[in-house]
């Protein structure tokens, strides 16, 4: 009788447990495959943390957000790569790409030196931006959908409550565990890298219109900008790296009010003629304007890539915590300075595509 009790037992507890393993496995198709409203779609996920972190005990996961267009591709891998070896803490990126680099991605990231790195793919649909972007039909092919990624944080994340966001030209040579702990003050959403701050000042970027100041990427002869009452002369800040407190994003609706001024520009055309940087800039600089925290400088040295020459020395570098190659001049490219630094953290195209457009650096435009 004990035995035919035990017998039951056992058969009602594997009984149990195939029915969770089903609802799991439901679970988890759902999250693989339900678009979201924005058209943000889940693509591939890796969700076990490696043994050398569970056993650390560094299971708090850091979100680390990164675009990864076909053209630049090389560029996203090594930046991931970078971050991926120099810290022991949980790090899974999500990855936000084109249909149709997916498959591009997907190969790439089987590389040993990725095998075991955790990650998640989104796909990007670029009709999230019809009637924000003003796209000249004679220049379509410059249009980058991906670079407004950034906007749209929440919805890539949804669940998490703070996130990185790093551009595709940047190595990083510090514990990303440290820029995720960067304090934010009460109420702003976001932390950035000043323009004026003594590190990025140290390099002048020659152009009409100034590259440290609001005056060099608004239009201050509209209304609509002179009535905001920013200083002209107000220091901006890269978006290109910075950190973002979810929780405040979405109590302030950052994302709709970018929203807002990209629609606003499409119609009434308030960025500077003689624009600074790139066009995610300036909606950024309006709805941040004296409400965003400071990343220390260190973590995003930038202007690598405004001239071929060396601007740093390479102590300087080598202390970096994180380079940024921002400029016409990608560390990919033949003569972008210090290369050499990016090229250490490069895995090789399994396809072979990349290393054929490496010989074109004119390809590549400036974020």
């Amino acid at each position: 009788v004990n035995i035919s009790i035990l017998i039951v037992a056992v058969v009602i507890f594997l009984l149990v447990i195939h029915h969770n393993f089903l609802s799991l496995s439901d679970f988890l198709r759902r999250e693989l495959s339900d678009p979201s409203p924005l058209g943000l779609q889940p693509i591939d996920f890796i969700p076990a943390a490696p043994q050398r972190l569970t056993d650390e005990g560094n299971d708090k996961e850091i979100s680390v957000v990164i675009a990864a267009s076909d053209e630049r591709l090389g560029g996203a891998i090594a930046a991931m790569n970078s971050i991926y070896q120099h810290t022991r803490s949980n790090v899974v990126f999500h990855i936000v790409t084109l249909n149709d680099t997916v498959d591009h991605l997907r190969m790439w990231l089987r590389s040993p030196p990725l095998k075991n790195m955790r990650y998640r793919i989104l796909d990007f649909d670029p009709r999230v931006l019809e009637g924000k972007v003003q796209v000249d039909p004679q220049k379509a092919d410059t249009f980058k959908p991906l670079t407004f990624a950034r906007f749209y944080l929440p919805n890539l994340v949804p669940h998490a409550e703070k996130v990185i966001y790093v551009d595709d030209d940047v190595i990083v040579q510090g514990d990303i565990v440290e820029l995720y702990n960067t304090p934010l003050k009460p109420g702003h959403a976001a932390a950035f890298s000043d323009d004026c701050d003594s590190i990025s000042s140290k390099v002048a970027v020659r152009g009409a219109g100034s590259q440290y100041n609001y005056i060099g990427f608004l239009d201050y002869q509209k209304e609509t900008i002179r009535k905001l009452a920013m200083k002209a002369n107000t220091c901006s800040f890269n978006p290109g790296v910075f950190v973002a407190n979810l929780t405040e994003w979405k109590l302030q609706n950052i994302t709709k009010q970018l929203e807002k001024w990209m629609a606003l520009n499409v119609v009434e055309e308030l960025y500077s003629k003689t624009l600074a940087g790139s066009i995610t800039t300036p909606p950024l600089l309006i709805v941040f304007y004296k409400q965003h925290s400071s990343i220390d400088p260190m973590w995003n040295v930038r202007h690598l890539g405004s001239s071929a020459g060396k601007r740093y020395s390479p102590q300087f570098v080598k202390a970096a915590k994180l380079l940024h190659w921002n400029g016409h001049f990608k560390p990919w490219g033949r003569t972008a300075s210090y290369a050499e630094v990016w090229e250490k953290w490069y895995v090789p195209d399994p396809a072979g595509k990349f290393n054929l457009i490496r010989r074109h650096p004119e390809a590549y435009e400036a974020k």
